[in-house]
Formats: structure tokens, sequence, C-alpha cells
């Protein structure tokens, strides 16, 4: 196409290339064309129209059930569209499954990696595509081959035979880039693609990115961190509840504008106002907590009414002391004392008994039962106490009372919560139902383990609003984040973990941002200097 006849007038703007004006004139790679979708005759999707073009990266923002996953598995073929059509290249695109979406160039970066760690790189890119030519041995040369240069082309330094369990997450999501090269995807969508990466390998990953777009590559790029998707963006599609409520080029939108197009409202504070008061009263006290490799002499209390947030760089420790304090692993030596009185080791069944609860980092995995009713999830931890001491009888109308104010209070969106599996709400609303299985009964301590990763900003804030509240009441809170700002917005005091220890501990009136880090990164800098040494 020569300059005359491209309608994509390109700019440079802090930085990064941002598209100027609009794309209408060029051919769409992709189209969606007044597409609705019902679930259980609730819409999720209301008549959404937009478009895709050749080498443009499209950044999907919206609120937890806002719609985006849906659209997303319409085009993946997972589920079809009740109205409206799609279309690929100007040809109708109506997959019924996976595989169909793979025959016609699209290809999907998944927030949960979608890949098998007992098999070698080679043979997960190839998984869906083996070559079926020629001897075994020829086939896996083949195999070598294409993945040794699609590697070179990403700047990933593995070998296709390196098994994927080897690999440290930001070189698996290389990894599933790859598998997207590999089946000559054109559409390639990221869900995500930064929850469980580090800056460096973000960093990284966002070069790779704007690879693929000069290349030719078209990219839907879906996340949460609006920063992200505004550096990344050439064009920016927002939905709220089911409705495509903009669609227009990254530079018309800032942060203000996303939140408020989001949310449907203007959030004038991330943070809701800090009301509550710390106690005297000592709620968890932790000394001289050691397990060899994992933590080491770690002292830490935290009252009743206090949020202390813990802050340490990835491999610091701080999951794995949280695991430990509820009873979860095993330690070797030191001491935890609940009000006072000593919590037996790794017995998480005595630690809820005592009034612990533990909102862990992985909801999908270890939070909740997927397969079964919100209602279900939310009453499971709280079953004792609504049990007769006698016949050890459920008192169902008693627990559905309970289980109903929760969901009322924590304004979970769902349909029918004794019907509706928790598999079918919006990830903000799972989290929300994890929180919620231990607020049936106010828990005397609450550790969250990245309580709001993966949710969006108006999520967030009612998750903030909830720890406000169990604060104020009382409940002393071990907040774990690996997002400093929202510690910071929070918290007490921060506590920081560096190779097992602890390092640092800050009052509210010393946070500071530069100094918290320094404490997170001086066990990592002596380390290194004690190895170039």
């Amino acid at each position: 196409m020569s300059h005359e006849d491209d309608s994509r007038h390109i700019r440079w703007r802090d930085g990064r290339r941002e598209l100027e004006t609009n794309v209408s004139n060029s051919l769409p790679v992709l189209e969606f064309n007044h597409v609705s979708k019902r679930f259980f005759g609730i819409s999720a999707l209301k008549d959404v129209s937009f478009s895709l073009s050749e080498g443009m990266l499209l950044g999907l923002i919206g609120e937890n059930g806002a719609g985006k996953s849906t659209l997303m598995n319409i085009l993946g073929g997972v589920v079809q569209a009740d109205d409206g059509e799609l279309q690929i290249q100007g040809e109708l695109y109506e997959p019924r499954s996976p595989r169909d979406a793979i025959s016609r160039g699209v290809a999907f970066i998944h927030q949960e990696l979608n890949l098998f760690d007992n098999l070698t790189v080679a043979e997960n890119l190839f998984i869906d595509h083996l070559p079926s030519y020629g001897s075994i041995v020829l086939q896996k040369q083949e195999m070598a081959n294409r993945t040794k240069q699609i590697l070179h082309d990403i700047d990933l330094e593995a070998s296709p035979s390196t098994r994927v369990s080897s690999l440290s997450p930001g070189e698996k999501q290389m990894v599933e880039i790859a598998k997207a090269l590999g089946s000559d995807a054109q559409i390639i969508i990221f869900d995500e693609p930064t929850t469980s990466l580090t800056s460096r390998e973000t960093e990284r990953l966002f070069r790779i990115i704007e690879k693929l777009k000069a290349g030719g590559k078209s990219i839907i790029y879906i996340s949460h961190i609006l920063k992200d998707v505004a550096t990344l963006a050439d064009q920016i599609v927002v939905l709220r509840d089911g409705v495509l409520v903009a669609d227009d080029t990254a530079s018309s939108f800032d942060p203000a504008r996303m939140i408020s197009l989001m949310v449907g409202r203007k959030i004038d504070n991330i943070y809701p106002e800090k009301t509550s008061i710390p106690q005297e009263q000592v709620v968890l006290e932790v000394q001289g907590l050691t397990k060899p490799g994992i933590v080491r002499e770690i002292d830490l209390n935290v009252r009743q009414g206090e949020i202390v947030g813990l802050f340490g760089l990835m491999g610091s420790g701080r999951t794995e002391l949280a695991r430990i304090i509820f009873g979860l692993d095993n330690h070797d030596s030191g001491q935890i004392r609940l009000n006072g009185r000593h919590l037996p080791r790794r017995n998480p069944i005595a630690s809820i008994k005592r009034g612990i609860a533990f909102v862990t980092e992985d909801r999908r995995e270890e939070g909740l039962m997927m397969q079964q009713s919100i209602a279900e999830n939310l009453g499971l931890i709280s079953l004792r106490n609504f049990t007769t001491r006698i016949a050890q009888i459920v008192r169902e109308s008693v627990l559905r009372s309970a289980v109903e104010k929760v969901t009322a209070a924590l304004r979970i969106k769902s349909g029918d919560i004794y019907r509706h599996q928790v598999k079918t709400l919006s990830g903000g609303n799972q989290q929300k139902t994890v929180i919620g299985k231990w607020l049936v009964r106010r828990p005397e301590l609450l550790i969250m383990d990245e309580p709001t990763k993966g949710i969006d900003v108006g999520a967030k804030f009612e998750v903030y609003t909830i720890m406000n509240d169990l604060a104020v009441n009382g409940t002393g809170i071990l907040f774990i984040s690996s997002e400093l700002e929202e510690l910071i917005g929070m918290c007490d005091r921060i506590a920081v973990l560096s190779k097992g220890e602890l390092v640092g501990s800050f009052a509210r009136s010393e946070f500071d941002q530069e100094s918290i880090l320094h404490a997170a990164f001086r066990q990592n800098l002596v380390s290194s200097h004690r190895e170039e040494v």
C-alpha cells in the first residue's frame, strides 16, 4: 500500500506510536457487527459493533462483568452470539469451537497460561498442529528447527528441548506468544498478560508486542492496568454492562476518562477515606518464625483494627509467610499467637476455628469450588457455626439469611446465587465471593494475598472499602500486595521482606515509595555484589 493510499496516519507521542486519524478507509482485519449475547435471560452483550485494522493494537477495557470475556469467547468459538455477526478480512466468521478460531488465524494468550509444564517448548508450540510427514525423527527435527526460528524472532533464549516447567513466568508468557506465531495467527488477544510478570519481564513483553505490530499482526489487549493500555494502544474500546460506550483513538483518552466511562461515574479517590484507628490489643504476634530457605527469624504483629502491608519482590517469601501463619505450611521454629494464645503448627482448621481468614492469591485453584453454586461457596467455611450442637443439623434458614446478607453487602453481581455456579461470575465478583465466604462470620485476623489481582478499578475500590469497614470493626488485616501504591493508600504500617528476612518496617507517617523500594532491593543488591566479587 502506498503512503498516498494509506489512511492510517501515525504520529509519535511520549515515545510511542499513536493512531492519529480514522482507519475506516482500510479494510478491517476483524469486525464485530451488532453482536448480542444472553445467559439465563440476562444480557451479557448488547448490540456491540467495532473493528480492528492490520498492525493496530486495540485496548479493550471495562469493569469485571462488562462483557469483555463474553466478547472474546465469541471470537474464540467458545460460545456463539445470539445476534449479529463477525467478519475476518471481509468474510463471514462463525466459529463453533476454539479449533475454528485457530484455523482462521486467531490466537489467545490467557491470564492463566495454557501450557503443558511436562512437555518441551517445541512440543507445546506444535501440539495443535504436529508435522504429519516423514519419519518421527524428521518430524521432531522440523519442530526443533521451526521452534528455534520462532524463539529467535521473539528474543527468547531457550532451547526447543527445554521443559516448560523450568521456565520463569515471563519466559512462559513468551512461549505462549511463540505458540501464536507458530500457528501463523494474524489476530492475537492478550488477556491480562502482565499479572504475574516482573517489571523487567513486562518491558520485554511490550517490546515484543511492538515488534508484532510492526510485522502486521493485529492485537486486542485486555488489561485493568490503564497506564499500560494508554502506552500500547492505537485505539481503545470501552464496555460497560455489555454495552459499547466508547470507541476512539488512544490520544482521546486519559486515565480519568477511562475510569469514568468504565464505571459510569467519576471516582475522585482511588482509595476510600481511611476511618479505622488501630487499637492497642495485638491480634497476631509472630516471633522468631523460621523455615530454612523460606523465611528467617520473622518478628511481626498486627493489632485490632490495623491494616499491615507486607511488601517484597518476587521470591521474597511473602506468600510463604502467609501460608505458614494460616497453618497450610509447616515451620521449623518460632511462635505464632492469636490474641495471646499459641496456634498449633500446620493446622488450618484450628486457625479457622480461632478466627483467622485467608484470601488466597489463586482464587480459581485454591479459593473457590468453581462447579458449585455461589451460595455454597459463601456458606462453606461457616457451616459449623450454623449447625445444631446435638443433632449436627444445618440451620438452613439462618445460613441462607447470612449468605444473602453478605451477597448484598458486597454487591456481588449474579443471578440466582443458589442455582448459578461461581464459574459464571466475572473475575471481580469471584474475588468478592472469595472474601465473602470469610465474612459470613467476622474474622479476628484477615490475611489477604494479592486480593486485587486481575480485577478492575471499580471492584478494587469495593475491596478496599470492605477492608476499611472490617478494620473499623476491629479486624486485624495482613495485606500482601505487589502494588506498592495500594499499600501506601490503604495501610497503617508496611513491613518489607527481602529473601525471607524482615528488612524494614514503616509507619504511615514514614511512607516513602523510594525508601520502601530501597529496603526491598537491599538484600538483592548485597547478593549481586557478592556474586560479582
